[in-house]
């Protein structure tokens, strides 16, 4: 997951991981400008969140919230 620490959305994507008992990679983009052109160029996006399942472009929180809300995160992340 791609992020800065001043995030909201961040915040609350690594919280609903968290909740799940799932771990993951936290890349820093700011300040960082080699990983930020790494994330604009794997996910086509310039803001952050960016988060991967393995090698899946997610989105954002709110994609991964609206993939939670539909049933279909879970089995993303090896847990159905």
């Amino acid at each position: 997951m791609y992020t800065t620490a001043i995030c909201p959305y961040c915040i609350r994507a690594k919280h609903l991981l968290e909740r799940k008992g799932v771990r993951y990679e936290e890349i820093r983009i700011d300040g960082d400008h080699e990983q930020m052109r790494i994330m604009m160029a794997r996910s086509h996006r310039h803001t952050v969140p960016q988060i991967f399942i393995d090698d899946h472009h997610i989105g954002g929180f709110d994609d991964m919230a609206a993939l939670d809300a539909r049933g279909e995160l879970d089995p993303l992340l090896g847990l159905a």
